[in-house]
């Protein structure tokens, strides 16, 4: 039996593939788009059974080739660009394939473990996994939540687990290619490494400079609830995955660049000095974000924990040091 991982070569998909290879599956049928093809480098580690493109795949689904070999998919691909502008390729690649996915798991009664987001929640500050947290301020996040209602509304007719996970603000290793889209901590990381300072936003939304606060969470601990999910087929539902606990855009600047200092040998600099010394500067509010921006996140993950899930989520202190030393470790060879 296979397991299929679509966005197999993406962020959180090619780490979902290494963390089942890290259990010993290797049985794993890999879907993505290499048009963009620097990809491929996320998968290099990998032990997979075979791939697809993520359109041939359909017709390879739709064309029973794999009628009874399917033990599980976790879906991770979609197009995670906020800004994207065409909402006929938003809705096509985010929304229509993971209906068609959905059919095809409905009919064979195969688990379906999705991604979703906590950009369906917009503006709103509850982060309850309800239709009264739900106001999405861009395209992508209509079409994430477009498709959590199409799995409210099938709920009764599911015939096997179907479970939809909504991440907040991931970051970690193999995102090196999702440019702008990245994580902050790669963008502080490499903007640290380059100029020697980094850029943050002025305040707005009511915070101060650097003080916006989002809910970052390593991919490595996103990594580990997919795989929870997957040891309990009799779950299912929608849940945020999140540390529950917002931190600052500065804090993340701090972690990164006192992470590439101690690989410089350098001592430790708080927010404060990092100010003064002009580590840290603040830009304009880009325009085109007003009204789009997310100034606020925090998991409530009070759902999640119900289901068992007990392990600790990595702080940004904790997880950005993590990340910052694998960066260093990869660059350096």
């Amino acid at each position: 039996m296979y397991y299929v991982v679509t966005g197999a070569a993406g962020f959180i998909g090619a780490n979902v593939v290494r963390a089942l290879n890290e259990r010993g599956v290797s049985q794993i049928i890999a879907v993505d788009n290499l048009s963009k093809a620097d990809k491929f480098v996320n998968l290099v580690d990998c032990e997979i059974a075979d791939y697809f493109d993520k359109d041939a795949f359909l017709d390879v689904l739709e064309g029973g080739k794999l009628s009874g070999a399917v033990e599980a998919v976790l879906h991770q691909g979609a197009c995670s660009d906020t800004t994207e502008r065409d909402g006929r390729y938003m809705m096509r690649n985010n929304y229509e394939y993971s209906k068609r996915l959905l059919e095809f798991c409905t009919a064979e009664a195969v688990r379906y473990i999705y991604a979703s987001s906590a950009a369906v929640y917009g503006a709103r500050t509850g982060f309850r996994e309800n239709p009264e947290s739900e106001a999405p301020l861009n395209v992508y996040g209509y079409s994430k939540l477009l498709f959590d209602q199409v799995v409210r509304r099938r709920a009764e007719a599911r015939k096997a687990q179907v479970v939809g996970l909504r991440y907040f603000n991931v970051y970690g290793p193999r995102e090196q290619h999702k440019g702008r889209m990245a994580s902050v901590a790669l963008h502080f990381f490499n903007q640290y490494s380059d100029t020697g300072s980094v850029k943050l936003f002025e305040g707005s939304g009511g915070y101060g400079d650097g003080e916006q606060r989002r809910d970052f969470v390593s991919v490595e601990d996103v990594a580990r609830v997919n795989l929870h999910f997957l040891d309990r087929p009799e779950m299912s539902g929608i849940y945020n995955v999140g540390t529950g606990a917002a931190q600052t855009f500065n804090d993340v600047a701090v972690a990164t660049v006192n992470a590439c200092r101690a690989g410089q040998g350098a001592a430790p600099l708080t927010l404060r000095e990092m100010q003064e010394q002009g580590v840290i500067r603040y830009i304009s509010f880009p325009g085109e974000l007003k009204g789009k921006y997310q100034s606020y996140t925090q998991a409530d993950i009070t759902a999640l924990r119900s289901t068992g899930y007990t392990m600790p989520f990595m702080s940004v202190e904790q997880g950005v040091r993590r990340y910052g030393n694998h960066l260093l470790q990869t660059r350096v060879s």
